[in-house]
């Protein structure tokens, strides 16, 4: 029998992420301090699309670079993790009849998910698979969490990956160890409260709540998948695990995980 996994919600980061030794360090702890996942399902803020949309299931489809304007080397990134068929036709099986699902078999994994997956699985050896994001709503990402939470069972460790703050347009230092500004420094504090206290629904109105909004997120893309780790708990109301927290180029990568 499979061991139960967490679910997690992750701030992914941009490529040189694995440059970064202290946020890799923490990755690759929090990794392995987790049982080891039978398979990896992910929602990541880089793949919107409705219907629900399954991605690649095969071995060697490869990655989606969603990205430009970065060293070369970058591009050359390769994650050949297994393919997740099995888990994509359970996936299918707990959607509801009128929410249909799409099939995508091209679509390799994009930056959201295997930028930090090289870190915490860096063999590759665990089945991932991607599954869009078909709504930014948060109650409909809630309930989609809720649908997927028996995955967590049968060990699969569920992943919202997005970034805490994500004010791209707004930062006028890009470095990794620039100062964060005051609107990601509030909505940070915010968040990180919201969640100690297990308020789904302080999180959920955060458009309308949180200081540091629009600034924090002039789209709501990074903080959308948060949701769907949170309706993936057990007990949503029970504070999260927060396991890593700080800024890089200003950004808050708050990230933790649900029981």
């Amino acid at each position: 029998m499979s061991q139960s996994m967490p679910a997690i919600y992750l701030s992914h980061g941009a490529p040189p992420l694995v440059d970064d030794a202290l946020w890799t360090g923490q990755l690759a702890d929090w990794a392995g301090n987790l049982p080891r996942p039978k398979a990896i399902l992910v929602v990541s803020a880089h793949w919107e699309s409705a219907p629900c949309t399954l991605g690649a299931t095969a071995d060697g489809v490869p990655l989606t670079y969603d990205f430009w304007g970065f060293a070369p080397r970058y591009y050359e990134t390769v994650y050949p993790s297994p393919g997740a068929p099995e888990l994509a036709a359970k996936v299918a099986a707990l959607m509801p009849d009128d929410e249909p699902v799409a099939q995508q078999p091209d679509r390799g994994l994009d930056h959201g998910a295997y930028v930090p997956l090289t870190v915490m699985y860096p063999h590759a050896d665990v089945p991932v698979l991607q599954v869009s994001m078909p709504t930014l709503d948060p109650e409909r990402l809630l309930q989609l969490g809720r649908r997927l939470r028996p995955l967590r069972d049968e060990g699969v460790l569920l992943i919202g990956s997005g970034f805490t703050t994500h004010g791209l347009p707004f930062l006028s230092d890009m470095r990794p160890n620039a100062a964060a500004p005051g609107w990601s420094r509030e909505f940070d504090a915010w968040a990180g409260e919201a969640l100690g206290r297990g308020d789904v629904d302080e999180l959920a109105a955060y458009a309308d709540r949180a200081p540091g909004m629009p600034y924090a997120h002039p789209t709501a893309e990074h903080f959308a998948p948060m949701f769907v780790t949170l309706g993936a708990a057990r007990d949503p109301g029970t504070a999260p695990d927060q396991l890593i927290d700080g800024y890089w180029m200003g950004l808050a990568k708050r990230s933790f995980q649900v029981g």
